[in-house]
């Protein structure tokens, strides 16, 4: 599957990703709402540990980024205020 351009709003949050892989973890995923999850990463970022990331867990983003198999990979964000934890 090629990869294609798009813009996904969606819950951040941890989960399991790629169970059961050689790549299986806990990371940074992006679920959005229609029961699609993608393992969110960041252009040019650490695939396996983005801090950056990390601080948007609990929040509500809208990203634009490229859409890869399960991987979404954005290069530009923002977030939902009405989404902020707190």
């Amino acid at each position: 599957m090629d990869p294609e351009r798009a813009t996904i709003t969606g819950k951040v949050s941890r989960r399991r990703i790629a169970a059961g892989s050689k790549s299986d973890r806990v990371g940074v995923t992006l679920d959005d709402g229609t029961g699609r999850v993608y393992a969110l990463r960041r252009a040019g970022g650490n695939p396996f540990r983005d801090g950056t990331l990390e601080k948007l867990v609990g929040k509500t983003i809208t990203g634009s980024g490229t859409v890869s198999g399960r991987s979404f990979i954005m290069d530009s964000w923002t977030i939902d205020r009405a989404g902020l934890k707190g």
